[in-house]
């Protein structure tokens, strides 16, 4: 019986030493591998550089307060991508329709008239880098105001800032907050 469990036990422990090298070594190495070769932008992160500085990622928002630059969405996690997390309150929470009551009022108070759901709601993660087209727009005129440039030239930056859907059906036209900021930068230090 003994010599039976020994002769069962052996090809058990080495199978699983075996997936255990294949699937937590070999696997994960070349698949590293690969995505460094073929991807290695996205590998790394989608790391957006300024000046050879790392300002920040094309997957990660960041807060933008100042009323110069596009507003993202709100985060559940406070910007923090160490706490990715969305609030966990349902539609039918109380909490959250007050805090979305109290975000749309303070925007009509700044004078927007129709505040878009993604103005005013967190994305699942809490960090979406991306507003909608229409978001954008909305806040064109308040961006132009503070940099004292034409609005037509504020709203022809977010219509080339507009990501549509990839392959044409998955997702929907949107645009990276931080992406935008950079190109307001570029033209407003350019005179545009």
């Amino acid at each position: 019986m003994l010599k039976t469990f020994a002769s069962a036990l052996r090809p058990a422990v080495m199978m699983t030493a075996g997936f255990a090298l294949l699937l937590g070594g070999a696997y994960p190495l070349a698949i590293t591998a690969a995505a460094q070769a073929l991807f290695p932008r996205q590998a790394n992160g989608s790391l957006i550089r300024r000046h050879g500085q790392v300002i920040g990622s094309d997957l990660l928002a960041q807060s933008f307060a100042a009323p110069g630059y596009f507003h993202p969405r709100p985060s559940a996690a406070n910007y923090d991508a160490g706490a990715s997390a969305g609030s966990n309150l349902g539609p039918a929470s109380a909490a959250l329709a007050q805090r979305i009551a109290k975000d749309t009022a303070a925007l009509r108070a700044q004078g927007y008239s129709h505040v878009p759901p993604a103005m005013v709601t967190t994305s699942a993660s809490g960090l979406d880098p991306h507003i909608s087209p229409e978001a954008a727009l909305l806040q064109a005129p308040r961006v132009a105001q503070a940099r004292h440039m034409p609005v037509a030239r504020v709203e022809a930056l977010v219509r080339a800032a507009i990501e549509t859907p990839l392959a044409g059906v998955l997702g929907e036209n949107r645009v990276n907050v931080l992406r935008l900021n950079l190109a307001l930068d570029a033209a407003a230090s350019q005179g545009a």
